[in-house]
């Protein structure tokens, strides 16, 4: 156990003994990662609307009444139980800002589980339309708008030929920053698959990405 881990272990004793204040620097060593999940997984259209630190506080005010849960589980370390909790925050933000049905990467993933295959998916596909976002923000790409919005389209149907684990991993891994055995546990599948998935989905998205027209050539996932 390294440095980083007993402090977080020693806060979790005193937090769990029923201490404010390491569970309160609890929350603040996992706050910039968090704020990342949210940045990611922001819808477009929120984007100067919503403060990805709100989000990351109102998280943190359903986590702290919720608290008791946390420590009457083993299953999940206190990171992933704070960005589960998150998720539920987001979704609500999505659905209170843009009055739509808006759905959960996490029941997209389970969908995918059970199916064990791929597909183009649907237009609700959130992890999908953050990674559409995310490539395509700060690319030179068309110089028209009509041109952009083709490229978004044909980036939209190539990511929907990739498995959607395969989807949910390389935003896991490489967007979010979760190690292999943090994205293997969100998704329920071995830590080696959850390596191999990344790598795969990594390939996957450079040959889409060098097929695409424009300054997309030039993206690094």
């Amino acid at each position: 156990m390294n440095g980083q881990d007993e402090r977080e272990a020693l806060l979790l004793a005193r937090a769990a003994g029923g201490e404010v204040d390491a569970w309160g620097a609890l929350l603040a060593r996992h706050q910039e990662r968090l704020a990342g999940v949210v940045s990611f997984r922001l819808d477009l259209r929120l984007r100067g609307r919503v403060d990805a630190a709100d989000v990351v506080q109102e998280a943190f005010i359903a986590a702290t009444e919720r608290r008791a849960d946390f420590f009457a589980q083993s299953a999940q370390p206190l990171f992933l139980w704070l960005r589960w909790m998150l998720g539920n925050t987001l979704l609500e933000v999505h659905r209170y800002h843009l009055g739509a049905q808006m759905r959960d990467a996490r029941r997209e993933v389970r969908s995918a589980r059970r199916a064990d295959g791929g597909g183009a998916g649907d237009d609700n596909d959130s992890t999908r339309a953050a990674l559409v976002a995310q490539l395509t923000c700060g690319a030179t790409g068309p110089a028209t708008a009509v041109g952009r919005a083709e490229v978004k389209q044909r980036l939209r149907e190539a990511l929907g030929c990739m498995d959607a684990i395969d989807r949910e991993v390389l935003a896991l891994r490489h967007y979010e920053q979760l190690t292999n055995a943090e994205a293997a546990q969100v998704l329920g599948i071995q830590e080696r698959a959850a390596a191999k998935r990344y790598l795969r989905a990594l390939e996957r998205l450079r040959e889409l990405l060098a097929d695409m027209p424009g300054g997309l050539t030039g993206l690094r996932p």
